[in-house]
């Protein structure tokens, strides 16, 4: 049913490796009859929108997971001597994104945005943190800008406008998704290692990490001042959770942790009852 009497949005948040847990709730929103009508992504959330948007059934979703599973840190961000040495020539960044192109040009079944078979919105920000919405072009450069988080990978140009991380702006895009005619919008959330006790190890990962409650917290706040008429549900993020956003090798404990929690939620009514914001905000365990 791709909304039924309501036209729904699957809205893809970010949050580094943390993105397979999007791909656990997604098996489980696939063994329920609700489908979008069109998909939002951001960041990390882009790539799976991006990569749903071209297969979205059961079977592209299990090969979602499938790649997920196969990746490994130094498949996104690849760090070498050789690389840590050129930010001396190249200062805007600590990573280059070729490995990223590569993973996006072998998966993605298509080349622009507006040939998704699932209509598909990738969110980025410009560089006066106003949020973009990019629904046409290159799905590629569109991905990369959307996840190119300022330090870490460089800005993006489209259009004449340099590109970075959607989740400058606003990661989880409700109200663009809303301005588009969604009446109820299913948030897929990352969320964040909630149960570590001090800073993750490594500048990649301690920026990764406070990006995530950066999420975590405009989530809480758009939700809060949405309009009532527009129906919210926020699949369960993972807590406990103590793996960093920089870690690829938890990816197959992660979607399947987040398929159990998502499976649960929607037996327990969830796609049913609004989503309240307070039950979101980060908290200590």
């Amino acid at each position: 049913m791709a909304g039924t009497d309501k036209t729904t949005a699957f809205v893809f948040a970010g949050g580094g490796s943390l993105g397979s847990i999007q791909v656990g709730m997604l098996q489980a929103l696939m063994e329920t009859e609700l489908r979008p009508d069109f998909v939002f992504g951001s960041s990390v959330g882009a790539l799976n929108a991006a990569y749903f948007a071209g297969a979205p059934d059961v079977a592209g979703v299990s090969r979602l997971a499938e790649i997920w599973m196969g990746l490994r840190r130094a498949d996104v961000f690849p760090l070498s001597l050789y690389g840590l040495l050129g930010i001396l020539r190249r200062p805007d960044s600590i990573v280059d994104p070729s490995r990223l192109r590569l993973i996006l040009e072998t998966h993605l079944a298509y080349a622009r945005l507006e040939d998704a078979p699932l209509p598909l919105h990738v969110m980025a920000t410009d560089q006066q943190g106003v949020g973009v919405r990019l629904s046409a072009g290159s799905a590629v450069e569109a991905i990369l800008a959307s996840a190119a988080v300022p330090g870490i990978f460089p800005p993006v140009t489209i259009d004449g406008r340099q590109l970075m991380d959607g989740a400058i702006a606003a990661n989880t895009p409700l109200r663009m998704a809303a301005e588009l005619g969604a009446k109820r919008i299913v948030v897929l959330p990352t969320g964040y290692a909630c149960a570590l006790t001090s800073p993750p190890a490594g500048v990649i990962a301690r920026m990764l990490h406070a990006v995530t409650l950066l999420i975590a917290w405009q989530l809480m706040h758009e939700i809060e001042t949405m309009s009532e008429s527009v129906e919210i549900h926020v699949a369960p993020a993972l807590c406990p959770l103590a793996v960093s956003p920089y870690d690829f090798t938890a990816a197959r404990q992660l979607i399947e942790r987040a398929k159990c929690s998502t499976r649960e939620w929607i037996n327990g009514g969830g796609l049913a009852r609004p989503a309240r914001a307070r039950e979101l905000a980060p908290h200590h365990h």
